[in-house]
């Protein structure tokens, strides 16, 4: 019998690349677009001849296709929103801004501001969960989520009616300080006393800074030449009551989604805190040098010592307790 004639080089190197590209894996298929694509792509559909801006009508028409998870109303705050200069026209930058966070925010969760009778109100990458305390960040970013319009309403009304006139006379580095400190704080006291609950609202700052706002009026009521201070207490005393009394009713009323608990009123406390011992340190007196005060050397180091203890219980007792946590988002 004859023998079949051998493929020649060419043959036989095609044969061999061939086989090659069989084996390859698919990992190395084309990666996918990038967000900022997807959202390009959706721009130049409403702005076809590349001028960089689509109008406010073209956007309505983008908002009316949302109309069955959108209200009305909101539609019209994003429209306004956009349309920050009263020209009609929308950048690509404002589209992008507009349609990443408040489609995000209004049609995946139907909120503008964060409301816990949504069954999905957890599903947030600033609130703080007890399941994800390990992602250190939320101790902190909590701050920018409200537990609906009236308790984000109360914190402004009470840091524009405290907190300017704080940081006109005291600046911001000091007013900023006693913020943050009340922050952490009020966020390690509710991962300490109330281990099962999650934290939103800025409340923890912002009862740092009332707290030692009126702590430091009542230490100096004689010597005190301001205006209206009796007026401002009472103001003061009866928002902050009324959003501590709201706090504490949500947090024991029951869930309407029982996975999904109520926030804790304890940053309210860890706030507190804050202000009466480092922010009255820290408003006593403006023209002194804090590192001159023995006592804000004390409150400090309080201060860290807390910390440090909400850090190792944070570590330790959750496990040594065997809590039965709520699920986590």
């Amino acid at each position: 019998m004859g023998e079949h004639p051998s493929p020649g080089p060419a043959v036989a190197a095609c044969a061999e690349a061939e086989r090659i590209e069989e084996l390859e894996p698919e990992a190395e298929e084309r990666p996918a677009a990038a967000p900022e694509d997807h959202w390009k792509v959706l721009f130049d559909q409403f702005d076809p001849g590349n001028t960089g801006y689509i109008s406010t009508g073209k956007f309505r028409s983008l908002l009316e296709s949302h109309s069955s998870e959108l209200d009305p109303h909101k539609r019209e705050v994003l429209l306004a929103l956009a349309d920050s200069h009263a020209d009609g026209q929308i950048c690509y930058q404002d589209f992008v801004n507009l349609v990443a966070f408040f489609l995000y925010n209004g049609v995946s969760l139907d909120q503008f501001v964060l409301q816990v009778t949504h069954p999905r109100y957890l599903k947030n990458a600033l609130v703080y969960h007890p399941q994800l305390r390990a992602q250190a960040w939320r101790y902190l970013t909590y701050i920018f989520m409200h537990a609906g319009i009236e308790h984000l309403g109360l914190n402004v009304v009470l840091q524009l009616l405290v907190g300017v006139p704080l940081e006109m006379v005291h600046g911001a580095t000091r007013i900023g300080l006693v913020y943050v400190a009340g922050v952490v704080a009020g966020s390690l006291a509710v991962s300490v006393a109330d281990m099962t609950a999650p934290v939103v609202g800025s409340s923890g700052g912002v009862y740092a800074l009332v707290s030692a706002h009126l702590a430091n009026i009542v230490m100096n009521w004689s010597g005190m030449k301001c205006q209206f201070k009796l007026l401002r207490m009472a103001v003061a005393l009866v928002c902050m009551s009324m959003e501590f009394g709201r706090a504490v009713w949500l947090r024991f009323h029951p869930s309407a989604y029982p996975p999904c608990p109520h926030p804790s009123f304890v940053a309210h406390l860890g706030g507190v805190a804050v202000g009466i011992t480092l922010g009255v340190v820290v408003l006593r007196n403006y023209e002194q040098r804090l590192q001159d005060q023995s006592l804000w050397w004390i409150f400090v180091a309080m201060y860290m010592v807390f910390v440090l203890f909400a850090v190792f219980w944070n570590i330790f007792a959750y496990t040594l307790l065997d809590l039965k946590l709520p699920p986590p988002p």
